[in-house]
């Protein structure tokens, strides 16, 4: 991949339109044929794409696609579009991608408009379309014209947590901590542990002030937990009285993953 030093002005984003449901099967089994030659390794895909599909009281065999959401699906999805991977690399064109979801990163809105064409040929000719309401071209560094890109959202020159991601990370932390566990805070710590741990493993790159936000979310939710263990009413938790009977220093001699902090510490490793 030829690999220039410049400010990326123009990018091209967009998803294949219903790939895992369109992707025609033979020229994806003939690609796996090159590099798989046993036959009973050949069978098994070839079986798992064909699986029958049941619907009600319908039932038929697909011709194409492969099971979204199957664990085999993804990297199908990588084999057969690894010859845009090459074609775009042959064109002088940066491209990141992850299945069927990719950036085109490039100098100018124009030469993005020419990936852009490129990518509608050669997707085509292999029998697959562009996802028209995600496919677009702009400027990430300018308010309004950014773009998603696996959980994150590139837009005026930050890295933010896409609004989706973010509203299902806050649904995983309301349920483990509603006010209705029998559960003490030690408990409750070391479980919201395992998944900030996780969570901020892969969205540590996000910019701007989220991550102390999301901090200060999660310990109004537990200033609420603590309220009903000592039989106080209301479930504000996020009240001056509320932070000074228990200040942020609270949560952290008690353990609490801190998104903020191990940003700060992996920037200073940096």
């Amino acid at each position: 991949m030829r690999r220039q030093r410049w400010k990326r002005r123009g990018n091209a984003s967009s998803e294949m339109a219903s790939y895992f449901d369109s992707i025609p099967h033979e020229p994806l089994m003939d690609q796996i044929g090159e590099h798989i030659s046993d036959g009973k390794v050949l069978a098994l895909i070839k079986s798992f794409l064909k699986q029958d599909v049941l619907s009600g009281l319908d039932c038929w065999t697909p011709v194409r696609g492969s099971p979204q959401g199957a664990v085999l699906s993804p990297l199908l999805a990588t084999l057969y579009l690894h010859g845009l991977d090459r074609a775009m690399s042959t064109w002088g064109y940066r491209m990141v991608r992850y299945a069927d979801d990719f950036v085109i990163l490039c100098a100018t809105r124009e030469q993005a408009q020419e990936a852009l064409l490129r990518v509608r040929g050669w997707v085509g000719a292999s029998g697959l379309d562009l996802h028209p309401e995600k496919t677009q071209v702009g400027d990430w560094r300018k308010e309004g014209q950014g773009f998603e890109f696996l959980g994150y959202r590139f837009e005026a020159g930050r890295r933010r947590v896409r609004k989706k991601s973010l509203m299902a990370f806050k649904d995983k932390i309301r349920k483990k901590t509603g006010r209705s566990r029998g559960h003490s805070l030690g408990f409750i710590i070391e479980d919201l542990n395992r998944t900030l741990c996780g969570w901020f493993a892969y969205f540590k790159h996000t910019q701007g002030g989220e991550l102390k936000r999301i901090d200060g979310f999660i310990r109004r939710r537990l200033r609420s937990i603590l309220r009903r263990h000592k039989k106080m009413t209301g479930r504000l938790g996020k009240s001056l009285a509320d932070h000074c009977r228990w200040p942020n220093a609270f949560f952290a001699d008690h353990g609490l993953f801190s998104l903020q902090s191990a940003r700060v510490l992996a920037s200073q490793s940096r």
